[in-house]
This record gives structure tokens, sequence and C-alpha cells, in this order.
């Protein structure tokens, strides 16, 4: 791995020290309108129970938990650095028990399965050692029914001809792929059978 994959990992990838809280700030501005996105894909119902992978800072955490309202939205992020600025960021929907932000990997998701109405991904997938086996995992916590969105920007280098395939590997049907505001963006859509 390179001097240029090492450094970008450590801003972005599993942000790490000084540099993951410098990443973590430039994510919050340049994801914000794929979570925005996202969340308008997903519509979660005032109850439901929300998931989100590779959370990052926390943006489209908060933007779950206002819609969501009298439900529930948890979170994992590898980053320790990302679960502090997460936890900064919605300190009082934590405070009211509605957030629930822990260190964990997609591999291993720390919920029982059938837990979810619905879950979320932004920019995360591309990082993950295997995809199909997180996919699995987001499967394994949603409810029959439970529907998933993957988020990529031009940032990610995902491609967007590969997620259909991966989420039907997992399991998931229904699975369509929609544009984003930028041309090479992109956000795809499934549910758990």
């Amino acid at each position: 791995m390179g001097v240029v994959d090492r450094l970008g990992r450590r801003l972005f990838g599993r942000p790490q020290g000084l540099l993951g809280k410098l990443g973590g700030a430039i994510m919050a501005r340049v994801n914000r309108g794929a979570a925005e996105r996202a969340v308008a894909l997903l519509a979660p119902q005032p109850g439901d129970e929300v998931l989100e992978i590779g959370f990052g800072p926390g943006v489209g955490i908060e933007m779950l938990a206002r819609a969501a309202s009298a439900g529930r939205v948890a979170g994992v992020d590898p980053s320790f650095e990302m679960l502090e600025q997460a936890r900064s960021r919605n300190a009082e929907a934590i405070g009211r028990g509605q957030v629930d932000l822990r260190l964990a990997s997609v591999e291993r998701l720390p919920f029982d399965g059938e837990t979810f109405d619905a879950a979320m991904s932004i920019n995360s997938m591309q990082m993950w050692p295997d995809a199909v086996q997180g996919l699995r995992e987001i499967y394994r916590v949603l409810k029959p029914g439970g529907r998933v969105v993957l988020g990529f920007t031009r940032h990610s280098g995902q491609r967007r001809d590969d997620v259909p395939g991966l989420l039907a590997q997992a399991g998931f049907v229904d699975v369509s792929v929609r544009a984003g505001e930028r041309a090479e963006d992109f956000f795809a859509l499934a549910r758990k059978a």
C-alpha cells in the first residue's frame, strides 16, 4: 500500500488520530448531500428502528434521528475518532436513549437478528474487507421486508455495476440503482425477502 493510500485510509477509511479528526470534519461537509439523499430514499417512518454502518462524524445519524423521531437509531463505525465526533454531534439524542452508537465493524454487527426496519451506509462498503459478508450481516439484522440503501459519491471509487450483484449475492431482492445529484454519485436500494 502506497503513502497516498495509507494517508487516505487514515483520513477517511478508518480515521485515526489528528488526520482522522480532520477527515471527519471533511466528511461531515462532503457527504452531507449524500446522507440527505440516502435518508430520503430509505424513507424511515417515525417509529422505525434504523441502522447506519460506517456513520463517520454522525451527520447521517442526526438526520435519521429526526426522521425516526419516535423510533431508535443505531450505528457502528470501526474508528474511535468517528465514534467520538458522532457522539458529540448526537449527544442530545443519545442522552434521551434514541441513538446508540458503537465501535464495531460490519463483519460482526453487535445486534440480534431481525432488529432493524432499515439500514444505510454511505461511502463505506468499498472499505469493508469482504463486501458480501458485510451485506449478509446487514441482511441478518434486518427484519423481513427491511430496506437497505447504500450511497456512493465520486470519492468512493466504487463501481456502480458491481453493487447490484453483491446485494443479490447477500440475499437481497428488489435491487435497484438510483442516480445522485452529481453524475458520479449513485445509490443502491434493496429489500430483505
